[in-house]
């Protein structure tokens, strides 16, 4: 999704906090001043570090940092454009959250682009006080919720004191501020175990990254919260409830995960985006948006010891917060095969998945060379069988998740072409797999396979975002900026029988769970 405008509790000023607030205040105006005499792409007066790598296993030369208060720096300075890509990733995603606060880690999302005490705004103070009484409403209308004309005439008073609110804020400031500064791609995601923010920018304008961030980290103000909800919700009517897509991959996983959290979805559950208030929100991020819970990346042209020195002016004065949730839900043995059958007006659709280790299991490497020979392009086993001979399927992917640090579904998606049915498919599908479970893959299958590798590793070194992306995410789930680079490694020692083991151990009809999307009436 396209970033969205955040803000965050406009309560809680511990004095510390306050301190951040006057000494980022401060820092932005001086950032700002000094941009303004110079243009986006005007050379950095910084001392350019050249991109090292280590000689033992060519894998990039990132300086992990690790500031007082647990926030993780990840640096890698290299040669070339003057741009540097920032990414920063938080420990929190949907499978963190209990029952009843789905999707807040999505919402969060949406609210961190709404400023802060001193972006966004022309009275903060005013803001305050409405927000106050929109929040007691909101209150009010839970109690009152077997009183349907009674919530409604609450929810109008909200709507209009949102819109007076409304008259006091600066539109899109923090976005607005960043794209005069040259910036590119600013945006976030969230996934079932992170919430991710990135943006590249000119290599002069790196003092202002760290002033909008610390700004936004410590002091968000969640402005406009009401409608940006509606939004979200609207956003899960249109990708879910209304899409024949989005419901029939909600009910695979739910169908998949009886008990782990990867069965719910990120973006919730209508229902609980209801509740969520103001005060619910910003409670749950000042538990677990904290430093300790981050990981920055920063990748490109820079000078790695003025880089850390703003990153200890700017950021290590934020107070820790929690630790995330626990996930202690552990997914009981599938036993026989499950399926959903979602009936709706529009073309077939159909998806398998197979219960599978985690993403650091002895067996992942081998799972997803299993994934690149069955669906890897246009010679993989399943694309030359049922797209281009049997033309009974318009494309077919397989991949591994919705999550990476607990076990997880090994998926094959399908779309069917208009004249065919998803029982003939599943058919190839499963024959295939059983030749797998037979025979293994070739040699010029893993040969193509490890082409393939050797290509992307050379293309993913090449992608400053790409790389910050990389390492973010590998020190943010697994705690090893590493982690993607082992990965790597590790399928150079697949062999052809690793393949047939676990195509043989977890491809089985009692472990799988399939989801068909069909019109009511038709048979599949």
């Amino acid at each position: 999704m396209s970033a969205q405008r955040v803000k965050t509790c406009p309560g809680e000023p511990a004095r510390r906090i306050r301190q951040v607030t006057f000494k980022l205040a401060v820092g932005i105006l001086v950032v700002l001043a000094s941009a303004s005499h110079a243009t986006a792409q005007s050379t950095p007066s910084t001392v350019l570090a050249s991109p090292g790598r280590t000689d033992q296993d060519n894998r990039p030369d990132v300086r992990k940092v690790v500031l007082e208060n647990g926030l993780r720096l990840l640096l890698l300075p290299q040669d070339g454009a003057p741009t540097v890509s920032f990414v920063m990733q938080y420990g929190i995603g949907g499978i963190h959250e209990q029952p009843g606060e789905t999707g807040v880690a999505h919402l969060l999302e949406h609210m961190l682009f709404k400023g802060s005490e001193t972006i966004g705004t022309t009275d903060i103070e005013a803001e305050r006080r409405l927000f106050e009484t929109m929040d007691r409403l909101h209150e009010n209308a839970l109690a009152m919720s077997g009183d349907p004309e009674q919530v409604q005439r609450i929810r109008s008073e909200i709507d209009r004191l949102e819109d007076e609110a409304r008259e006091l804020v600066v539109s899109n400031e923090f976005d607005r501020i960043l794209s005069r500064a040259g910036a590119q791609g600013l945006n976030a995601m969230t996934t079932s175990e992170s919430t991710t923010y990135f943006v590249e920018l000119p290599a002069n304008r790196t003092e202002l990254f760290f002033a909008l961030e610390a700004d936004r980290m410590a002091n968000p103000v969640f402005r406009e919260f009401y409608s940006e909800r509606d939004v979200v919700m609207e956003e899960r009517r249109m990708r879910v409830d209304a899409s024949p897509a989005g419901t029939l991959y909600e009910r695979h996983l739910t169908a998949a995960f009886t008990k782990h959290p990867y069965g719910q979805p990120v973006v919730g559950y209508m229902a609980d985006l209801e509740r969520l208030g103001r005060e619910d929100v910003e409670r749950y991020y000042r538990d677990y948006y904290g430093p300790n819970n981050a990981v920055l990346a920063v990748v490109g042209r820079f000078d790695a010891v003025q880089v850390e020195a703003w990153a200890r002016s700017y950021l290590e004065p934020i107070s820790r917060g929690l630790e995330p949730p626990r996930v202690d839900a552990i997914e009981p043995a599938q036993t026989a095969e499950r399926r959903v059958v979602v009936e709706w007006d529009a073309e077939s659709a159909l998806r398998i998945g197979w219960h599978v280790p985690d993403a650091t299991h002895d067996d992942a490497a081998a799972i997803a060379m299993l994934s690149a020979i069955l669906t890897g392009g246009r010679t993989s086993r399943l694309h030359r069988r049922l797209v281009t001979r049997d033309q009974i399927a318009a494309s077919i992917y397989s991949y591994t998740g919705p999550g990476s640090r607990f076990p997880q579904l090994f998926q094959i998606d399908v779309t069917p072409v208009q004249t065919s049915s998803t029982d003939a498919i599943e058919g190839v599908v499963y024959d295939e797999i059983q030749r797998m479970q037979d025979a293994g893959p070739t040699a010029e299958e893993i040969e193509r396979v490890l082409n393939q590798i050797a290509a992307g590793t050379v293309r993913r070194l090449q992608s400053s975002l790409g790389l910050a992306f990389q390492i973010a995410d590998s020190e943010s789930l697994f705690g090893d900026w590493r982690a993607t680079f082992y990965a790597s490694d590790r399928l150079q020692g697949v062999t052809a029988e690793d393949v047939r083991e676990v195509a043989s151990r977890y491809l089985t009809p009692e472990n799988r769970t399939v989801a068909v999307l069909q019109r009511p009436g038709t048979p599949r």
